[in-house]
């Protein structure tokens, strides 16, 4: 009896490995003993996907009237790419050879294949790629097991592996996945190459990425940076009250709030309800006292936590993710890549056991649990499908991990820390109070708020949140104190990756066709938990969007991009995911073949491209856009402040990037720069923010020597504010300069 456990990355692997009794590590697998298994048992693990989807060239180098002199020149009429009869093949990935041929070796002399990848749709989807590559299927004659946990305490483990599921009941998000995946190919490919066909006639020399997910992505943030371009205020006018009693002041406001277009009209209104005077006399209509409470937020999912940590502390939803990826494989933070915001009954049992640990992390001190029974605003086992919300494990790091832990995944554990904290602690108590102050024939109204109890809210810093109004009684004179007051519209605030990460999963809420609302609201929106981050770094490595103190804006690249695409309104809708998700849930039930919704992708492609053509070929002010893009070298500021004067801003100058604190004939010129593309290799934004921030990136690979053999290096900021390349060598270290 053989058994194989695929592990989705070597990390994961040694963690199983160590639940274990016995282990003898091979290198590239892990041989593992214990009573729970019978017979010969091997870890071995992919490096997340070892396949890829071929190249478009691939198909079309099997096509009669292919030219192989156009090389990886894009044209038009060969679009759109579909793989004949819609197979699509698959090929390993560079660098991912050895281990692949190491995982097939174990599987095909295997009786028993345990999938333990990550508990997820994308999870099967990287194990049964890799068994179909080599003809597995699941009435191959092996039997396919399903380990399906949400930690990787080792407990948890050890009763994951002692509890395998049958992956018949899994099988099916394999199924939905590709479907996904192959979909998305098959628009992106296309896409891409018929919009960047589109603007090179137009002079455009730029590769355009276009995608289901990440190109209505970009048009949100389009569209909210345009309304607020546009934006216009208006003047209006309101009524305030200043009321006086007992030798205090409070105010009010009309009831029901009122606004007017001009001063004239509000006048009129004050002398028809007999309160034309500045001050006047008023009556306390009414006190209406009444004591509320407030339960602590419900617990986190991902892109709930990463809303807050862009809140709270500016990171981005990537850095979240990975915070959130590191803690957990240090097992102090279960699984991250959750939708769900409920635990069930036995979570809560563990937490409520260790909640006194829990906030003694946070430094609270007389710790009491107000609350011992589980509340369905956070437990709620029938909310809970494949993953609960983002808690603490029964893994409680000590002083010296806590401090060894980088600060971003520090902030993430105290904020999973304080919402899990919050649940045991009492509800936060307040008295409303409610004036009524009657003025001629008018009513205003003040609400005031005294906390009566701080409970979970006492976590909060700085938690301050009292209105306290003087002592009045009904019937009680006043003295009102009218006064006119101009006031101007405001526009909506920028995005931040926060709020969008927020309109991303809550797209439903403003589409109009009921329908679709319904389904976008049932799949969380557009993207998914796990890939919503990865979206939002591809639109900024594509240079699409740019970040500026936290808030996000489109480039004029990703203005022309979004400018473009209008020739395609499915395309920049989030409605496209609502249609997709509808039929992608069919496979999923097994009442739709893949192949079906396989050719209705195609089918959209073609309408796609005839609509594209059409609209982008024929638009003049499309044409004129190009030009200035193309003449201004983008001009486009990237956020970051120049390391070398500290005063001008990075911007982005073609085919490299400069400081824009450069004026011809100036004594004081910046001529800062850096060349987008170093010894082969194309810099990123993203990498650029890191070398002027520590002067030194991390270890990239991909550059080329003269001679054309490949290395990997770091970039360092030599003292002369030139970008130079440093290597790992022993025992000296040795910097070369690369550019000037």
């Amino acid at each position: 009896m053989k058994t194989v456990i695929i592990a989705e990355k070597p990390n994961q692997a040694k963690a199983y490995a160590a639940a274990f009794t016995e282990t003898i590590n091979k290198g590239n697998y892990i041989e593992v003993k214990d009573p729970i298994f019978d017979g010969e048992t091997y870890i071995v693990w992919a490096y997340g996907h070892l396949l890829e989807l071929e190249e478009p060239n691939y198909y079309l180098e099997q096509r009669s009237d292919y030219d192989p002199k156009s090389g990886k020149n894009w044209k038009i009429e060969e679009l759109p790419i579909i793989p004949p009869n819609f197979k699509f093949k698959y090929r390993i990935m560079n660098g991912k050879a050895a281990q692949y041929k190491k995982i097939m070796e174990l599987v095909l002399n295997a009786n028993t294949v345990v999938v333990a990848t990550d508990c997820d749709r994308e999870g099967e989807n990287i194990a049964w790629s890799i068994l179909h590559q080599m003809g597995v299927r699941p009435n191959s004659g092996k039997q396919i097991k399903r380990l399906w946990i949400n930690s990787l305490e080792k407990q948890v483990i050890y009763n994951g592996f002692k509890n395998l599921k049958d992956d018949r009941d899994y099988y099916r998000f394999y199924e939905e996945a590709e479907a996904r995946k192959k979909g998305d190919w098959l628009v992106g490919m296309n896409l891409s190459r018929l919009y960047t066909c589109l603007l090179k006639e137009k002079g455009l020399d730029k590769t355009i990425s276009v995608g289901r997910v990440k190109t209505p992505t970009l048009y949100m943030v389009y569209q909210r940076n345009q309304n607020i371009k546009n934006f216009k205020p208006t003047p209006y006018f309101v009524l305030e009250a200043e009321i006086s009693a007992n030798g205090e002041k409070f105010k009010a406001h009309i009831c029901p709030e009122t606004r007017f277009s001009n001063e004239d009209n509000l006048i009129t209104f004050r002398q028809a309800k007999n309160a034309q005077n500045e001050e006047n006399q008023g009556i306390i209509e009414s006190v209406k006292k009444a004591k509320k409470s407030m339960a602590s937020p419900q617990l986190f999912s991902l892109s709930t936590l990463q809303s807050q940590a862009n809140k709270e502390f500016n990171l981005s939803a990537s850095q979240t993710l990975k915070s959130v990826q590191n803690l957990y494989e240090k097992k102090f933070l279960s699984y991250p890549r959750t939708d769900c915001n409920y635990i069930t009954q036995a979570e809560f049992e563990y937490l409520k056991e260790n909640a006194h640990k829990y906030a003694g992390l946070l430094g609270v001190g007389n710790f009491k649990v107000d609350n011992p029974e589980p509340n369905p605003r956070y437990v709620n086992g029938k909310k809970v499908q494949e993953h609960y919300a983002i808690i603490p494990t029964r893994v409680i790091p000590n002083e010296k991990e806590l401090k060894e832990l980088h600060n971003a995944d520090k902030n993430i554990y105290g904020l999973v820390l304080k919402r899990v904290v919050s649940m045991f602690i009492a509800s936060y108590v307040y008295e409303e109070t409610v004036i009524s102050t009657k003025v001629g024939d008018l009513l205003f109204e003040t609400k005031g708020i005294t906390p009566l109890r701080k409970g979970w809210k006492s976590l909060q810093v700085n938690f301050k949140e009292e209105n306290s109004l003087p002592k009045v009684s009904q019937g009680q004179a006043v003295t009102v104190k009218l006064a006119n007051q101009k006031k101007m519209t405001k526009p909506e605030q920028e995005l931040t990756e926060g709020t969008l990460i927020s309109a991303m999963k809550n797209v439903g809420k403003t589409t109009k066709d009921s329908q679709n609302k319904k389904i976008l609201n049932e799949v969380h929106g557009i993207g998914t938990e796990a890939t919503r981050a990865e979206t939002i770094q591809a639109l900024k490595k594509s240079n699409y969007l740019v970040v500026k103190k936290n808030k996000l804006y489109v480039t004029k690249l990703g203005e022309l991009v979004c400018e473009a695409l209008q020739g395609t309104k499915l395309l920049i809708s989030p409605e496209m995911t609502a249609v997709w998700e509808q039929r992608l849930k069919e496979i999923s039930k097994g009442n739709k073949l893949q192949i079906d919704f396989i050719k209705q992708v195609g089918r959209f492609l073609e309408a796609s491209l005839t609509q594209a053509k059409d609209y982008v070929r024929g638009s003049e002010e499309l044409t004129a856009e190009v030009k200035a893009l193309s003449q201004g070298n983008n001009g486009q500021e990237l956020g970051l402040t120049c390391p070398k004067c500290h005063k001008g801003k990075v911007i982005d100058r073609g085919k490299f990037w400069g400081c824009n604190n450069w004026e011809k004939g100036s004594e004081n010129n910046c001529y800062f720069t850096v060349s987008k593309e170093i010894s082969g290799k194309k810099l990123n934004v993203d990498t650029l923010k890191e070398l002027f921030e520590n002067g030194k990136t991390k270890k990239l690979s991909g550059f080329k020597s003269k001679k054309g053999k490949a290395f990997s290096a770091y970039l360092i900021l030599t003292p002369e504010f030139k970008v130079g390349f440093k290597f790992d060598q022993k025992p000296k270290e040795k910097s070369k300069q690369v550019s000037r």
